[in-house]
């Protein structure tokens, strides 16, 4: 992907391809910027900015090709092709992330299970057996260019990351609640949903405030 293409672009990258899908499924075969605007809930002065930026792909008063816009982000992305996820930590959050089944669709193929408890060792998840932590240099070794996701505990995080990176993964995704240290060659991208909920919380608190505000003016 081009590196002219602003962060907050690709964030929403993925959005708008959630949305394109979503339309595929209805049979839609072509979209306006505002339809896929209302749909993904992005300014459509802003997805038609971002769009720009892979190129110039929909036509003056028509609208975009769903299905060629769809597989234009996807390859801006990378999605083209099927990407080796290792997964550590099997655990409830790593049940239900190997559970998943819509990873394979979205360019995305859980190739190995990693934990470290000795009663989960050799038990089967998302129809995969589960392989001692022990394992993690020879599953990384024989799967080039993997993606780490991490979901263990905090107190082990950092130690296992630090052997991830070792191992020369330089792509990981973070579960774990604690900020890891990584050489700045490495992407590490951290999902905390404690902090997601904490920020709802603080909009939910707003638009009680609001409200309470309101009915006092009365």
């Amino acid at each position: 992907m081009s590196k002219g293409i602003p962060i907050a672009t690709i964030a929403r990258l993925p959005v708008y391809l959630h949305g394109l899908r979503l339309l595929t499924d209805r049979g839609v075969s072509v979209v306006s910027s505002e339809e896929l605007a209302n749909l993904t809930a992005v300014r459509s002065t802003k997805l038609r900015k971002d769009l720009s930026y892979l190129g110039s792909y929909g036509v003056r008063g028509v609208g975009y090709d769903v299905s060629y816009l769809t597989h234009q982000i996807s390859r801006a992305m990378g999605l083209t092709q099927n990407w080796a996820v290792v997964l550590i930590g099997i655990g409830n959050l790593g049940q239900a992330l190997a559970g998943y089944g819509g990873f394979s669709s979205r360019g995305f193929q859980i190739k190995a299970l990693l934990d470290a408890d000795p009663k989960k060792i050799g038990s089967i998840v998302g129809g995969q057996s589960v392989l001692h932590i022990d394992q993690l240099e020879r599953v990384f070794s024989e799967n080039a260019n993997s993606i780490a996701v991490l979901a263990v505990p905090e107190s082990a995080a950092q130690g296992i990351c630090d052997r991830v990176v070792g191992a020369g993964v330089t792509s990981i995704l973070n579960f774990a609640p604690m900020v890891l240290q990584v050489p700045s060659s490495v992407e590490l991208r951290k999902v905390d949903l404690s902090i997601e909920l904490q920020i709802l919380a603080f909009y939910e608190q707003r638009k009680l405030a609001n409200s309470s505000a309101l009915l006092n003016s009365v």
